[in-house]
């Protein structure tokens, strides 16, 4: 067949061989949990929130496998909120791959799973006082083309996408108005999305997370001194080292042979920052799991006194979804194989493109505001030190959802 290119991007700023799956979904353990959870808990919601943070864990573990040994940031929700949208007009083994991937139950109807990503949506988007939280999604499509109305609609409804005809064949033009538009929806931080946009393209899909707030307990700026971050046993280097003494969310995980603090932002977000004891990171990347993630909750229900030493750093992740993914199990989405005969009513379409971009930056106030100094009583108690002076992992989460995962081999590199 003669394919024609869909453009396919996820953004993000602060988003398994099929018969061979290295990372297993536990679809028993997801349908158990949304029996139990029934009467409290919205279904499509906890639904969604269980499978995003299956697939977070497993994308997580294929970046890290390998030669990997650099900074890893990224945003499951994202990348999975991006391809759920897929789906919409995926057909056949093309929908089958891209469901398994993202760690659903063949048992879930596919009206659950879109109603579950719309809930999500909804909650991350709602306004919080000293927060700023947002999710959307763009799909230009080439002015020439008409996509079904099922599909439009179904992305107005359920994922609040914002549809907009594009002149693909005048490339540079188009690539400048999207560009522009990307960068006012993350609010200037990604100013040069596309570089080489293929005047091919038929449909490009755009999918974005910002985030920014402050800690509920900022860092006083005047303690934050320089000091040795150990990237391997023998390398060091010199990074600004925040400190903050006081009462901290903390706890020690004995299956994972790692330290973990709990920093809590202002609107209902919270970090997660994991210290592995010496020489253990590999164990952590290999044993991380929605239950050791749920169990650090668990363990740091408790604030204890601590010295606290947290690296200032920014990391930029940038990836290829389409290598990442296809490893994983979704084959037929990048090759003529593809069916996507949802979105336009014919099957010769595939994904042509599918890169990941995610930003944070990690400093005294949080993400990016303004300076603040914090004051706290804290009890007569000997503190603990906890002191983040080698590579560590980090998850920012809302709830039982996990927006954002990363880990930090060296904070003085950007990627």
């Amino acid at each position: 067949r003669n394919m024609k290119t869909l453009g396919f991007l996820c953004l993000l700023i602060v988003g398994i061989h099929s018969n061979n799956y290295p990372c297993e979904p536990d679809h028993q353990g997801v349908r158990n949990q949304n029996q139990r959870g029934q009467e409290n808990q919205n279904v499509p919601l906890k639904t969604v929130e269980n499978s995003v943070c299956q697939f977070a864990c497993c994308f997580f573990k294929e970046i890290s496998s390998g030669e990997n040994n650099g900074n890893v940031f990224f945003s499951p929700l994202s990348i999975s909120t991006a391809f759920a949208m897929l789906t919409l007009g995926a057909r056949s083994e093309t929908l089958t791959q891209i469901l398994r991937v993202l760690s659903f139950n063949p048992q879930i109807s596919e009206n659950e799973i879109h109603e579950g990503y719309g809930q999500l949506m909804q909650m991350i988007n709602r306004k919080n006082e000293g927060s700023q939280m947002n999710m959307g999604n763009v799909l230009y499509v080439l002015d020439r083309l008409k996509p079904q109305h099922r599909f439009l609609n179904n992305l107005r409804n359920f994922y609040g996408g914002e549809v907009y005809p594009m002149n693909f064949k005048r490339a540079d033009q188009a690539q400048i108005k999207i560009n522009r538009h990307v960068a006012e929806r993350t609010n200037g931080k990604i100013k040069d999305l596309i570089n080489n946009l293929d005047p091919l393209t038929e449909l490009l899909l755009i999918s974005y997370i910002y985030f920014n707030a402050q800690w509920e307990k900022p860092f006083d700026p005047k303690n934050t001194k320089k000091s040795k971050f150990f990237v391997d046993g023998n390398k060091a280097v010199e990074v600004p080292m925040m400190f903050g003494m006081g009462m901290f969310k903390h706890g020690y995980d004995e299956e994972l042979s790692s330290t973990v603090v709990q920093m809590d932002y202002k609107g209902g977000a919270s970090a997660f920052f994991v210290l592995p004891d010496q020489g253990s990171m590999r164990k952590l990347e290999k044993r991380l799991s929605c239950e050791s993630m749920s169990r650090w909750r668990t363990l740091v229900s408790k604030s204890g006194s601590v010295n606290l030493y947290l690296p200032k750093f920014s990391l930029y992740g940038t990836y290829d979804l389409k290598n990442i993914l296809y490893k994983m199990g979704i084959k037929d989405l990048f090759t003529d194989k593809a069916d996507l005969s949802g979105i336009t009513g014919q099957p010769q379409h595939r994904v042509s493109q599918a890169i990941h971009k995610a930003v944070v930056n990690v400093d005294e106030t949080g993400t990016e505001a303004a300076a603040a100094t914090g004051m706290e009583i804290v009890p007569m108690s000997v503190p603990v030190t906890i002191k983040f002076n080698r590579p560590f992992l980090m998850a920012i989460t809302l709830g039982n959802n996990v927006l954002f995962m990363g880990k930090v081999m060296n904070p003085l590199k950007k990627d």
